[in-house]
């Protein structure tokens, strides 16, 4: 078949996993010869990225092209990431994740299968050793979990691990929406517009990937924080729609939830009970759900991320 696929790698200061996620895409069983490019959309201002990406383009299998998105930001990102290929079938792999051999076999396979605008794969979360009592949350907060069988799904998830079809999913030159580029939510933001067209969503249950969550990352403050915000999407997403019927229901289903599980979470930490986080989480997301406007939104990549690093 013709090459009809580019994967994008978006990436921010992170060239351990940026050559292990481009070393995973040049080791695809079964699809390889679907692989239009592979581009790395570098989002530091520096460029760091550039000469890691010179280095691995004399033995990549496909061709692998670099693009520089100076303006921090991972909405930024993506739609220079975009802007760099035609391909018709587009793949996002975060420089976190490593795909499997058989992983975009198995999206493109599921594509057929659906006919979806937008597939989504199982992700295993990856922390580091010495994250204690919270390492089984984290790796299932890092994580996806779904179906055991390949079919259309109800359920949204973000971009990391998933294919979409250009001409129904991408429209326009730049999709993403730029205005989250520190909160994230842009992916939120463009399933909504979709899902208003009509879009349909597709889970690959064998396109599987590792996500290795950083030291930095890999905390309960940082998880938590990230909770909220997710929290936050079924919200603001009635909100996107102008549902404000939507929105007060999931205000009300937030306010339940904080009530429920903030009780919940105080005994949970007085008992130290090994399950604890679990509840602090959900507790989390009932509170984003009260408040998700803009005010409310943290802070996690981009600039934002950029600023705390230095």
């Amino acid at each position: 078949m013709a090459a009809d696929v580019a994967v994008i790698i978006p990436t921010l200061r992170r060239p351990e996993g940026l050559e292990r996620a481009l070393r995973s895409a040049f080791a695809q069983v079964g699809s390889l010869d679907r692989i239009a490019a592979v581009v790395v959309a570098d989002n530091d201002p520096d460029g760091s990225a550039a000469p890691l990406v010179q280095r691995l383009q004399a033995e990549a299998p496909v061709p692998l092209i670099y693009t520089h998105a100076p303006l921090p930001g991972v909405a930024t990102a993506r739609n220079v990431g975009l802007a760099a290929t035609d391909a018709p079938l587009i793949a996002f792999l975060d420089d976190d994740e490593a795909a499997s051999p058989g992983w975009l076999a198995a999206l493109l396979d599921a594509q057929a299968q659906t006919g979806a605008d937008v597939l989504f794969g199982p992700i295993r979360g990856r922390v580091p050793e010495n994250t204690g009592w919270t390492s089984t949350y984290l790796e299932r907060f890092f994580g996806r979990d779904g179906p055991d069988v390949t079919g259309l799904t109800d359920d949204i998830h973000g971009c990391g691990n998933s294919l979409m079809v250009r001409a129904t999913a991408l429209p326009g030159h730049a999709p993403f929406d730029v205005a989250m580029n520190e909160t994230g939510g842009e992916d939120d933001r463009l399933f909504t517009g979709l899902m208003a067209r009509g879009g349909r969503f597709g889970w690959a249950a064998g396109a599987w990937v590792d996500e290795f969550a950083p030291p930095h990352r890999a905390t309960l403050r940082y998880a938590l924080n990230r909770a909220f915000a997710y929290g936050q999407s079924p919200s603001q997403m009635a909100a996107d729609r102008r549902d404000w019927p939507g929105v007060i229901k999931w205000m009300l289903v937030g306010g339940a939830q904080t009530a429920v599980w903030g009780v919940a979470s105080l005994v949970s930490a007085i008992l130290r009970r090994p399950d604890r986080a679990e509840t602090y989480d959900r507790c989390a997301r009932g509170l984003g759900k009260v408040f998700w406007t803009r005010g409310f939104e943290p802070k996690l990549y981009g600039a934002a991320m950029l600023a705390r690093a230095d």
